[in-house]
């Protein structure tokens, strides 16, 4: 049968065509269940004999949702209790329109066989098939089309289903809607709500704690009172968008304060400087990462950050006495306090308020409950989320007792007016605050790390095993195996990537490669290999462990250039001079032959050792010849040489528990194969962009707005340094002169701060943006590209891919030149890698945690910053850093005087300054002063303060301290 719907539009050039859409129904689309005399499908998914544990459904049944139950309960859905559940074409597909991370996860769900989820084509069954009528809004058309649906189950089953003396399963429609439940059940289908479905399942109660919870008391409601109201009425969309466009209103992503839950930015394009959001009021309900409206205030409004660090312990106490409930006057007396603090006009920016919400980016938060004083009786309670920039949010669960000192995972449903915090829902427990599995889980959860097994699918496109290099891909790729290459990388590292060689030619210049290995040989375009490692994007790399981007046979075997393995490869290769001059580039697909895998260490010691004349460590001495000129080449251009503390664990074989903490130790080596790598970037983009203008994948390095140095800037002020910021050239000279003589670590920790005043370098698609707009600004390079790592990062898999078409290496295909596509693509990799480079951080954090668990200490420390009521001091021993906070004197709550500078910046805590750089002796001790885990606690030893040092007969006196001059 055929259906055809004829429409004309109007074409973006004026023209007006006319467009018929057929539509083709049928009568042999499957109803999916087992023992269906008319229907001949091959292993259906469904029983004949569905049971549910449920007293409102006694007798077999499956459950029919309709959209909004997917949307907003697939919390509930996704338990494992709920199985043989229909899902509708049009439901799908209303949900892939409305919510695309939810769609994934029904997609996920429908593909657990276990779940028995079964999606029937409603959309081209005959009798399912449901036209819009002329006054039917879309939502009423798919919930009529539902109803229709279940309705066709149930008369189907009752015709073709043999059941023997069993009763005839049932098709229940779930929905919220109560017109559409009242609806489907004037047609004799019996339709429950998600509450009261949840409700009827005995045997698992807790599953009513999985349930969304909608938003209450809107002004509509008689119940609302506006005295409890805390926050402004958001701004309609409709009034939103009009804002937009007369510049009344800004868009930006909303940025909560990861040190003061009172503020927050909102990163908006059409400004140089963040807008700067103060005050819970003027917040109004903006959770991190939300698409927010700001509307700024006049400029003689305009404030600057407060630099206040709060520790939330007045507010836990707060929420756990009210439930979370603030009366407008209390929150307006939180809000005073904030904007009572004085304002330096050197550092106003941009200042404004949040008028609403255009989207909210909401996902499932990790945390734990917060204990009450009374114990946790009743249903409601609060939940604290591991991320410092997500509000506390309101849940209600009948298993607090059990879920108490448990990591657990909440969504959040609403955010009403009335709410002095949003409001969720129970999603699932993850194990005990401080296991060091537990918190492993959350840092990946919390970070949106994909660190799944390996899906059957994926496995499957790997070669068979034992592998070799088949002749007739030898023929094809160039013969390298006779070069004397080697790789030099970090101890224990076995997903190696590259590999180098130099030799000398007959003319008396030298020849130099990189070869890299050849991923794109296995990892073919379209295969669930390649969207498995597109999805993953980057190798997450944690203290105790890594999670691959593509399977361990790959990453640490086949692809891995292994040292007396023959392997597959990509080749750069130059002839340079002795002065490290380039005469000519060429790449080619290659087979080589590694000599040895080589640590930085060993590399280095072989090039130190004068007896050592063996090919592979000439060619290291060459290598690191020329990678000394190569790097003063770079920075004479005026590339940066930064810093950032690093460290490395040492770990138990058994438990996995950190024995051991070191700062990383820097080699020649390390150098030298850091120069040879970014060389061979430079030069892969130059290729790829000369063959592919409109499509190339680059990476470049914004430079930062001069007002992300002012810190840096007024910290060298405060030692009588000039720092010039002009240009990556005229920074990089000043940090160079930067130096106080008999404090030699006062040059890092310059490079440290400037660090921080650095915009995220991202990917980016070459036909998405002008040419002057790829430089790298870091690198001091006009262009710039990932080519080195495909093991690890899918960036290069791309690249590699453009490479290999450009010198005729291999076929393209569309996606690749596709401009559009390639930058999509470029922005989900930027989101992957700025969240596994956040994971390795917390791990790295969580690590030293542990390394700290039963020890304290105490180690020089030097101000890293300065805040209005704390000192941040790192720790250059462990590259650790935290925060010395002076609240109160030790042993009650005697009044301390604290008072801070803004314009130097300094903190003066009785009668003692601090500056920016200066060095202090601080204890390191783990406490459990925390409601989510134990923390590492830094307490002032040097110089002694009376009532916050501990111990002050037996630490060094005030007087005595060492101060950089």
């Amino acid at each position: 049968m055929l259906t055809s719907k004829t429409f004309v539009k109007k074409t973006k050039k004026g023209s007006v065509i006319q467009v018929v859409r057929e539509h083709y129904l049928r009568d042999d689309v499957w109803c999916g269940v087992q023992g269906c005399t008319a229907c001949s499908q091959d292993d259906p998914p469904l029983p004949n004999a569905p049971l549910m544990d449920s007293d409102l459904c006694p007798y077999p049944h499956y459950l029919v949702p309709d959209t909004n139950i997917f949307l907003h309960e697939i919390d509930f859905l996704e338990d494992p209790t709920i199985r043989n559940v229909i899902v509708l074409q049009i439901v799908l597909d209303e949900v892939k329109h409305r919510n695309l991370s939810v769609y994934q996860r029904l997609r996920d769900v429908i593909a657990d066989k276990t779940k028995r989820f079964y999606v029937f084509a409603n959309e081209h069954r005959r009798e399912t098939y449901v036209q819009r009528d002329e006054c039917e809004t879309p939502q009423d058309r798919n919930d009529r089309a539902t109803r229709v649906a279940a309705d066709w189950y149930n008369l189907h089953l009752a015709q073709t289903l043999r059941c023997g003396s069993g009763e005839i399963p049932r098709a229940i429609l779930l929905s919220n809607d109560k017109d559409n439940v009242s609806r489907a059940k004037l047609l004799g289908i019996e339709a429950f709500s998600a509450l009261q479905y949840a409700r009827s399942l005995v045997a698992n109660p807790s599953l009513v704690d999985r349930l969304s919870h909608p938003a209450q008391s809107t002004p509509d409601d008689p119940a609302f009172d506006s005295k409890l109201a805390p926050y402004p009425e958001h701004v309609a969309l409709s009034a939103i968008q009009g804002g937009l466009k007369s510049g009344k209103y800004l868009q930006g992503v909303f940025q909560g304060s990861g040190e003061n839950y009172l503020e927050g930015y909102v990163n908006t394009s059409s400004l140089d400087k963040w807008v700067l959001v103060q005050g819970l009021k003027n917040i109004n309900r903006a959770i991190h990462e939300d698409i927010v409206a700001v509307e700024l205030f006049p400029e003689s409004e305009w404030r600057c950050p407060s630099r206040l660090v709060t520790k939330d312990a007045d507010d836990a106490k707060k929420t756990a006495a009210k439930d979370g409930e603030e009366s407008e006057e209390e929150v307006e007396e939180t809000d005073k306090k904030l904007l009572a603090t004085p304002v330096d006009p050197s550092l106003i920016q941009p200042t404004g308020r949040i008028v609403g919400v255009i989207k909210r980016n909401w996902r499932p938060y990790c945390g734990t409950l917060l204990p009450r004083p009374g114990g946790m009786k009743g249903i409601r309670h609060t939940f604290v989320p591991a991320e410092r920039k997500v509000p506390r949010v309101l849940v209600e669960t009948r298993q607090a007792e059990n879920l108490l000192g448990k990591r657990i995972v909440v969504s959040i449903d609403a955010w009403p007016r009335t709410s002095r915090f949003p409001r969720g829902h129970f999603v699932k427990e993850l194990g005990a605050i401080g296991d060091k599995a537990t918190e492993n889980e959350v840092l990946l959860l919390e970070h949106d790390i994909p660190h799944y097994a390996f899906p059957q699918a994926v496995l499957a496109d790997l070669p068979a095993t034992p592998w070799s290099i088949s002749e007739g891909e030898r023929e094809r790729r160039a013969d390298l195996r006779h070069l004397d290459i080697c790789s030099v990388d970090p101890p224990g590292c076995t997903d190696i990537d590259d590999a180098l060689h130099c030799r000398p030619l007959k003319n008396g210049n030298l020849e130099v490669g990189v070869h890299i290995a050849d991923v794109t040989h296995f990892v073919r375009p379209g295969t669930e290999l390649d969207k498995e490692a597109a999805n993953r994007g980057t190798t997450v790399y944690l203290a105790d462990k890594r999670i691959d981007m593509v399977p361990e046979l790959l990453s640490s075997n086949l692809c891995s250039i292994l040292g007396g393995r023959e392997r597959l490869a990509f080749s750069c290769i130059w002839e340079m001079t002795v002065g490290a001059d380039i005469v000519s580039t060429s790449f080619s697909k290659s087979v080589i032959l590694s000599r040895a895998s080589l640590t930085y260490s060993e590399a280095q010691m072989r090039i130190d050792d004068p007896t050592q004349v063996d090919p592979v460590t000439c060619g290291l001495r060459r290598l690191n010849d020329l990678a000394k000129l190569l790097k003063q080449r770079r920075i004479e251009g005026g590339a940066l040489t930064l810093a950032s503390p690093e460290v490395r664990f040492e770990v138990d074989s058994e438990t996995h528990d950190p024995i051991d903490l070191q700062t990383k130790a820097l080699k020649e080596t390390n150098s030298m194969v850091e120069e040879f790598m970014l060389l061979a970037n430079i030069s892969v983009a130059r290729q790829i962009y000369e063959a592919f203008s409109h499509c190339a994948l680059l990476r470049r390095h914004p430079a930062p707005p001069i007002s992300n140095f002012d810190v840096l800037i007024k910290a060298g002020k405060g030692r009588g340094l000039d720092v010039a910021v002009d240009t990556s050239k005229a920074l990089a000279e000043s940090l160079d002169r930067a130096v106080v003589p008999d404090q030699p670590y006062f040059n890092t920790m310059l490079r440290i701060m400037t660090t921080r005043c650095m915009m995220q370098a991202v990917y980016f698609c070459s036909g998405a943006s002008q040419y002057a707009e790829f430089h790298h600004y870091g690198l001091a390079t006009p262009i710039y590209t990932h080519f080195t790592s495909p093991i690890r990062r899918y960036a290069d898999i791309v690249v590699h891919r453009l490479l290999a078409v450009s010198v005729q290496a291999d076929s393209t295909y569309a996606d690749l030149l596709d401009k559009h596509k390639v930058q999509v693509l470029c922005n989900r990799l930027n989101y992957r890698h700025k969240m596994a480079q956040y994971a390795q951080r917390a791990s790295v954090n969580l690590h030293t945690q542990l390394f700290f668990k039963d020890r304290g200490c105490v180690e020089e420390g030097f101000v890293l910053f300065v805040r209005r009521n704390a000192l941040q001091v790192l720790i250059p021993k462990y590259g650790l850093e935290g925060s010395v906070f002076f609240d109160s004197k030790t042993g009650g709550d005697a009044t301390l005087s604290v008072i801070f500078d803004d314009s130097v910046p300094s903190l003066t805590v009785e009668r003692v300054v601090f500056c920016t750089f200066d060095r202090v002796m601080v204890k390191i001790v783990t406490e459990r002063t925390d409601i989510q885990q134990s923390k590492l606690k830094l307490y002032l030893v040097s110089p002694a303060i009376v009532g916050v040092s501990p111990d002050c007969a037996d630490v060094e006196p005030a007087a005595k301290r060492t101060r950089l001059a």
